[in-house]
């Protein structure tokens, strides 16, 4: 196959798969990685791809930049308040459980406090231990004297209100959650979830990485983006609450992979 025909195909698959890897390049043309490389590096120079660590991703599906808190949040606002009543459904009857800084996980902790002060028989239960690194989550639920809210120390960061840091991390390394309720700015079934920021991202790892079950918080406008940090594969997770308009072939995958999805009500109009 000449070289021209088989970077278009490369192309092709890059576009369908959502991230194709060097290895299976390779034994897909049967051809060896050095000329896989050289391959994904002519196309990444052409801006036809953005190669990654160990292969590539479509350019329109790869992100580096950080978006603003105030444009998040008012980001599929309606799918994330659906999301958020899913989820307080699946909070478990006692025990820990870690919430990571974002603005879905922010309307899953007002859901919550919602739900709380309605007396949701979901939440009549011993005492619920809830550790964050958002300043958000905590104030919003530190008032019930229900919950026993936790905020790790550390840095905080201005353009999410997360802290973060080698302290932060530090903290979550010494504890333990049943269940890890995580936001993500990107899912693609290669490269997991993944977010634009290093610093959050090592916290999102380091929840996944100490509790027992995780569960997304995705809406569908994450689904097939690729930001440059991943801090879980689609192996670590348990469950994802996305809304309706998920992509058909992502939840028949991710199921298939015995990964459960959940689905919020239809989502109100922003």
């Amino acid at each position: 196959m000449e070289s021209a025909e088989r970077r278009r195909q490369i192309l092709s698959l890059t576009a369908i798969h959502g991230r194709v890897t060097v290895n299976e390049l390779a034994e897909k043309f049967g051809v060896t990685a050095e000329t896989i490389r050289r391959d994904l590096a002519i196309l990444d120079d052409g801006g036809e791809l953005f190669r990654v660590h160990g292969g590539a991703v479509p350019v329109q599906n790869f992100r580096t930049d950080f978006t603003t808190l105030a444009t998040r949040s008012k980001a599929a606002l309606g799918a994330k308040r659906a999301i958020a009543q899913a989820a307080v459904q699946l909070l478990p009857f006692s025990g820990t459980v870690f919430i990571d800084a974002g603005t879905t996980t922010g309307v899953f902790a007002e859901a919550i406090a919602a739900a709380n002060a309605a007396n949701d028989p979901k939440l009549m239960a011993p005492k619920l231990n809830i550790v964050t690194n958002s300043l958000f989550i905590a104030t919003t639920l530190a008032e019930s004297p229900r919950f026993d809210v936790q905020l790790i120390g550390g840095h905080v960061r201005s353009a999410s209100q997360a802290v973060v840091g080698d302290l932060a991390t530090r903290a979550l390394g010494v504890l333990h959650a049943d269940v890890a309720f995580i936001g993500t700015n990107a899912l693609t079934i290669e490269h997991g979830l993944s977010t634009p920021d290093a610093q959050e991202g090592a916290i999102k790892r380091a929840m996944v990485a100490n509790s027992d079950s995780v569960v997304a918080l995705c809406d569908s406008t994450k689904f097939g983006l690729d930001y440059l940090v991943s801090f879980a594969s689609i192996e670590d997770i348990a469950a994802i609450v996305t809304d309706r308009n998920a992509p058909e072939p992502y939840v028949y995958e991710l199921r298939h992979l015995g990964i459960k999805v959940t689905f919020a009500e239809d989502a109100p109009k922003d």
